[in-house]
């Protein structure tokens, strides 16, 4: 891929005329049909950044390629993915292959939903944090699910735009996102082979990083140095974790490094001081604190516990 600088897209109508297609119908709201984007050979190697969401239905034909930041996925099912703005994405085509795509793209300027309770919710919904290589693989159900409110979406764009046409659309979109949330909680249930996989992986980088003898040095290891170790997005591990532990990223994290601890204060003569730097930490008072709020014991009062 060629190493040029994204192309930088402040608004849908400039969106419309970069991939050559009629002016939108609306200037802050478009439902793009996918098979209308004519992508060039001469695109490829291009990266984008756009200053408004971008939702995708996408039913791509083998050789067609998303690349979003460093991570490549070949669409050869329908598929759901979630763009925020400012993101970094491209799309590479092996002109080889002439097979038709389909679905459609949603675009949504920030400024359609300004001082609706949208705009302040639309921060919540993490996947649109997550890698495509996270997207939502959606059944059979639930794409015809999504398919009906995003057509529900452009039959209002189509109609006499009114005083009601912004509260009904912003309607349709927070249902859109609430299926959406509903239907990525299917897929960490159901995808417990790849999930689960995910886990043992954490675990055995967990048992690493403790194991160095360097961790005075390293530090603690943060969320983003496990999810980058594991090649996820922080928000979709943090979600995978909570549907498969219960827990944050950050709570597995600390409860790891509290079980290492209890195995130091119960079979080795260290200090607390001693044991608090070999886990990483800079301040044993900032060990001990969090020792007593996971155990209710004090480091020392836990091994006094063993004698």
């Amino acid at each position: 891929m060629k190493n040029t600088p994204p192309a930088y897209i402040k608004t849908i109508t400039e969106f419309h005329k970069f991939r050559r297609l009629p002016p939108p119908q609306h200037p802050l709201i478009s439902v793009i049909d996918y098979a209308s984007v004519n992508h060039r050979a001469e695109d490829n190697g291009i990266s984008w950044t756009l200053d408004f969401y971008s939702i995708s239905m996408k039913r791509m034909a083998s050789g067609k390629k998303l690349r979003y930041g460093q991570q490549e996925y070949d669409f050869n099912e329908g598929v759901l993915f979630f763009l925020a703005p400012h993101q970094v994405f491209s799309v590479s085509v092996d002109t080889t292959v002439s097979a038709d795509s389909s679905g459609w793209i949603l675009l949504i300027h920030p400024d359609f939903i300004w001082n609706t309770p949208l705009a302040k919710s639309i921060g919540q919904y993490d996947y649109f944090d997550y890698a495509v290589s996270e997207a939502l693989f959606l059944s059979e159900k639930e794409e015809i699910t999504v398919n009906g409110i995003v057509e529900n979406i452009k039959q209002e764009l189509d109609a006499n735009i009114d005083r009601f046409s912004q509260n009904i659309i912003i309607s349709h979109i927070e249902t859109l996102l609430n299926y959406s949330e509903r239907f990525y909680e299917r897929q960490f249930i159901t995808r417990k082979i790849s999930n689960h996989q995910v886990l043992a992986r954490l675990e055995d980088l967990l048992s690493t990083y403790f194991d160095d003898d360097n961790l005075s040095i390293k530090g603690l290891p943060t969320v983003q140095y496990i999810a980058d170790n594991l090649n996820v997005s922080p928000n979709y591990l943090s979600r995978l974790l909570k549907t498969l532990t219960g827990q944050s990223t950050q709570q597995f994290i600390h409860d790891k490094l509290i079980a290492r601890a209890k195995e130091q204060l119960s079979t080795t003569n260290l200090t607390v001081n001693e044991i608090a730097y070999a886990l990483g930490f800079e301040h044993p008072q900032s060990f001990s604190k969090l020792f007593k709020s996971k155990t209710q014991l004090s480091p020392l009062e836990f091994r006094q516990s063993f004698n």
